[in-house]
């Protein structure tokens, strides 16, 4: 199994596209951490599901917001199992509104989140990585931190910040034999695009050449594939995953 031996961090994997890399990550060997900040009982149940198909896996509480929190997390997964291979910053939020609509907490709470979030999982699991010297961090970032949105300016930001953030870390740690590297996801089936009146979500079909959404687990195999030996010469990379929407 490719990933046989690697220990895996996947933040926000109680779900979405989070849960569908969780899955992908363990069915091929890894051992999966699975975070989740409130929803205990969908993460408890991918868990289950890994351990069911013989897997090893756990799931861990932290606000990845909060920096003790954090570190306290990054410690347990090496506590039970001696390394942290692979970390996965999937977390994030959204709170969409006009600029001059967006309260302070609106935009805080999405950086924080989103930006804020995989720096301190980053900077806590690299000084594990960097004592291996062998490791991947991969951050999911989106196309609209590339090409921006109206109402979406604190996650256009966010998301921006972490492809900017993912080229800085690449090089500082490429020397150890890490990788950093950002995915770029377009219209994917979550249950933030399940909300999207009928008429929006033709309009959006309309501008993917591949006339479909995506699925979490197109995402989960780019992921997989970041995180195996094979992408070993890939890094500082931001790869976009949207249908050739934004092509």
């Amino acid at each position: 199994m490719e990933l046989e031996g690697k220990v895996a961090l996947v933040t926000g994997a109680s779900r979405g596209i989070g849960r569908a890399i969780a899955l992908k990550l363990g069915s091929l060997g890894a051992r999966v951490a699975v975070n989740y900040v409130a929803n205990e009982i969908d993460a408890r149940g991918v868990v289950d599901r890994l351990v069911g198909s013989g897997g090893e896996a756990m799931a861990v509480e932290a606000d990845v917001r909060n920096s003790e929190a954090v570190k306290a997390m990054v410690e347990q997964v090496v506590s039970k199992w001696n390394r942290i291979d692979i970390l996965v910053n999937n977390a994030g939020i959204t709170r969409d509104t006009l600029l001059l609509r967006m309260s302070d907490d609106a935009w805080d709470d999405v950086i924080n989140t989103n930006l804020r979030g995989a720096y301190l999982c980053t900077k806590f699991a690299l000084r594990y990585m960097m004592r291996q010297e062998w490791g991947r961090i991969i951050s999911i970032s989106s196309v609209i931190g590339l090409v921006g949105n109206v109402g979406q300016s604190n996650y256009a930001a966010s998301k921006g910040g972490i492809i900017a953030f993912t080229k800085t870390v690449a090089r500082e740690a490429g020397a150890r034999n890490i990788t950093v590297n950002a995915v770029a996801p377009g219209f994917i089936v979550t249950s933030m695009t399940d909300k999207l009146p009928a008429e929006r979500k033709q309009a959006i079909l309309g501008m993917i050449p591949l006339q479909r959404f995506g699925q979490p687990e197109d995402v989960a195999e780019l992921v997989a594939f970041l995180a195996s030996e094979r992408a070993g010469y890939i890094t500082g990379q931001v790869i976009t995953i949207d249908g050739g929407a934004f092509a």
